[in-house]
């Protein structure tokens, strides 16, 4: 898989360059924002580069990180995960809103970010072989009050209003609104999303869930079910 990096620190690069080549990556190093966005641009010849993943550092030298990851998904649908020292759930959110795929937060075993790298990588996969087959599928719609969910295309509106999703956010969310009212476990969750039963990915799902009733704007739709999982409530 070749991986674009977006690093300032030479240090690091070298260092986690290393560790992904002995895993397979090729890897494209650039050290600010401007490089990353150039990295992503079609060539001369209209030729668009193609990379599995991109890793975005948000401690950049000429711009913000958010910036730099807000400007990416205009121009490529690649899965960005995140990697700051920035922790907090409203900086996730806010990346996730941005369109970042995960979120990565410094220090970070290698084995946490590898294993984030191939969940992002396997999701996007899906997604692009589900766009493109045919069948019963065509045409499956999902409503639930306000909220529709269009399977095929893999879009969401509220009120008719388009509402931007990031690949798990959607998959999540679809996961749950085929089965309103059930309660689903969080392994259950982590095992059809993300593919994994990887314990560190349940932080991940919190956040994904927070983001999800901020970009709805519908908090009351995903319920916690404490010490259990989620359920998704339809509204009336």
């Amino acid at each position: 898989m070749r991986l674009l990096l977006v690093e300032d620190d030479d240090h690091v690069a070298a260092a986690l360059s290393a560790i992904l080549a002995k895993h397979g990556f090729t890897v494209t190093h650039a050290r600010n924002g401007e490089e990353a966005l150039q990295a992503v641009l079609p060539t001369a010849q209209g030729e668009r580069p193609s990379y599995g993943v991109i890793l975005l550092d948000l401690g950049l030298p000429d711009q913000d990180g958010y910036q730099v990851c807000g400007r990416i998904r205009k121009l490529t649908t690649t899965p960005v995960i995140m990697v700051t020292a920035r922790g907090d759930v409203r900086s996730r959110i806010h990346g996730l809103n941005l369109g970042a795929d995960d979120y990565v937060v410094k220090p970070y075993d290698p084995g946490e970010l590898l294993a984030r790298i191939h969940a992002v990588s396997r999701r996007s996969t899906g997604a692009e072989e589900g766009a493109g087959s045919t069948g019963a599928a065509e045409g499956a719609l999902l409503r639930l009050g306000s909220v529709t969910i269009e399977l095929p295309t893999r879009r969401v509106s509220v009120d008719g209003e388009s509402v931007p999703l990031t690949r798990k956010e959607f998959d999540l969310l679809a996961l749950l609104a085929q089965r309103p009212g059930v309660v689903f476990r969080r392994e259950q969750i982590i095992s059809e999303v993300w593919q994994t039963s990887w314990e560190g990915t349940g932080r991940t799902l919190e956040v994904h869930v927070a983001s999800l009733r901020s970009k709805l704007r519908m908090p009351a739709l995903i319920e916690t079910v404490r010490g259990v999982g989620y359920r998704l409530v339809a509204p009336a």
